[in-house]
């Protein structure tokens, strides 16, 4: 039996997608909170948000995207329409997918920034006001009422001729209505002003050049920034989107790839081991251990296949030694985040904690964040390897990075819960690291029983004067530690007296 009322599709995506770019952006969806969280803000401010992002996605993403026939995508979706018709043809979507072809992470950045600006347009009512926001839901809901009714006509093919009269009669007059309400939200969409029109090419602009950054900045943070292996593409995006909404980040990340640069060459040109010898032999992969005849594998082919296996899975004869070494427990790295930290401070001091935790994470030793201010200010605390392995998340180390309480200074409590976290069996011959700008006292008596469970625990304090910007002092630092450098010293051989000591 013929339908007696067109029954609006239900689809609701105008650029065409095959099950793989469905899925693709259903896992990213589900993997990517950010993202996830923008389609549920978007929803409820217009119809169809999810879809709209999810265009963004395969238009990003395709090889050769193509849109849908009017006929072919339900009418509710008319707003995704004109938004993308902005972008048809236009230079600026050329570049952004120079950037993002093929390349899910970098499709679902995109999105997601895309995304983000069209919701902040939307609710500053850039785009459309705020009475075509209302026919637009009235739109959806005409919509589904149609398709209610025309199923509930084609239902009732067996049932008597009034009923089957009378709901199609509601179904047509509801299809009537709906037709209307689209003719008339389009004719008003197609008035969007001009600077509604340039919005979305100005944002595709604008983007491209920063994608290109950000993929490169994401892959620092990813694999030398505290963090081990590839990223999943959900975990990209949100580390693509804290370091294009954060300069702060950027400029971090520059700092910190030369500070460790600068940090692992000099622990690669310390040979020395202080009161060490050659005490056993024991199985590893450290080639300045290791035992001569296990070279002699490398002239032979077959055995050069059985050597690097064994280099893989760390099973190579090297030699055991034994004497005082230090450096080699767990980090407390305590960094200063009062007023005056603010600004060329808080970054210097945040990338030397991430160098510090990079070589923690290389020698699998644990690693504690505590960032202290004003005395009143909670200490904000946080274990970067809190379970058995030390691998790092990349969110727990922008955590590092992100957060600056400001306020007052206050030495006592950050240095007496390092002092309790060394009192702990899983953190015992650990080393604490305090980074300051020095603006700070101490009482003498609370000086006196430091330095007693410093003794008692064994443990050294080193400090990291951040003097750029004028306004250090180092006469409390002289007090407590056992070290002191600077940053202005982290840049030549002086640097050891940190770097090389704990690693």
């Amino acid at each position: 039996m013929a339908r007696t009322v067109l029954i609006p599709p239900r689809e609701h995506c105008w650029v065409a997608s095959d099950a793989y770019d469905r899925s693709a952006f259903a896992e990213l969806s589900a993997a990517t909170p950010t993202l996830a969280e923008l389609a549920a803000r978007g929803g409820a401010l217009v119809p169809c948000f999810r879809e709209l992002l999810e265009d963004f996605f395969c238009l990003l993403f395709k090889l050769d995207p193509r849109l849908r026939a009017a006929d072919e995508v339900a009418p509710a979706a008319a707003f995704n329409r004109a938004l993308l018709a902005t972008l048809d043809g236009h230079p600026a979507l050329a570049a952004l997918r120079a950037e993002t072809q093929l390349d899910e992470a970098q499709a679902g950045l995109g999105a997601l920034l895309l995304g983000t600006r069209v919701l902040e347009a939307l609710r500053a009512e850039q785009l459309v006001p705020r009475g075509d926001l209302l026919d637009l839901w009235d739109l959806a809901r005409q919509e589904d009422e149609l398709r209610r009714r025309g199923e509930e006509a084609d239902a009732l093919a067996e049932a008597p001729r009034a009923a089957r009269e009378e709901a199609t009669h509601a179904a047509r007059v509801a299809e009537a209505r709906l037709r209307q309400k689209a003719q008339n939200v389009a004719q008003r969409l197609g008035e969007m002003p001009g600077r509604a029109r340039t919005m979305l090419p100005a944002a595709a602009a604008a983007l491209a050049p920063e994608l290109a950054d950000v993929a490169r900045e994401a892959r620092a943070w990813g694999t030398g920034i505290g963090a081990g292996g590839r990223l999943s593409p959900a975990r990209q995006i949100e580390l693509g989107r804290r370091l294009v909404t954060n300069p702060k980040l950027r400029r971090l990340a520059a700092l910190v790839g030369r500070m460790r640069a600068h940090a692992l060459a000099l622990r690669r040109r310390t040979l020395e081991r202080a009161n060490a010898e050659v005490h056993a032999v024991e199985w590893g992969d450290d080639f300045g251990r290791l035992l001569p005849p296990e070279l002699l594998a490398l002239r032979h082919p077959l055995l050069r296949r059985d050597f690097r296996r064994r280099l893989l899975e760390g099973e190579l004869l090297v030699y055991r030694l034994r004497g005082a070494e230090s450096g080699r427990g767990p980090m407390i790295v305590c960094v200063d985040g009062s007023s005056s930290m603010a600004g060329e401070k808080e970054v210097w001091a945040k990338a030397v904690a991430l160098t510090l935790l990079e070589i923690a994470r290389r020698q699998r030793r644990l690693f504690r964040f505590v960032c202290f201010a004003a005395a009143d200010t909670p200490l904000f605390t946080l274990d970067l390897n809190p379970r058995a392995h030390h691998a790092v998340h990349v969110d727990r180390a922008l955590d590092v990075a992100e957060y600056f309480p400001g306020g007052g200074t206050d030495f006592e409590t950050p240095l007496d819960a390092a002092v309790d976290a060394l009192g702990a069996a899983r953190w015992r011959r650990g080393d604490v690291v305090l980074i300051t700008d020095g603006e700070c006292d101490v009482s003498p008596a609370w000086l006196a029983r430091f330095r007693r469970e410093k003794a008692r625990l064994g443990f050294a304090l080193f400090s990291v004067l951040i003097d750029v910007g004028g306004g250090a002092r180092t006469g409390t630092l002289a007090a407590l530690s056992d070290r002191v450098t600077s940053v202005s010293r982290l840049t030549d051989d002086a640097a050891r007296e940190l770097f090389v000591a704990l690693g």
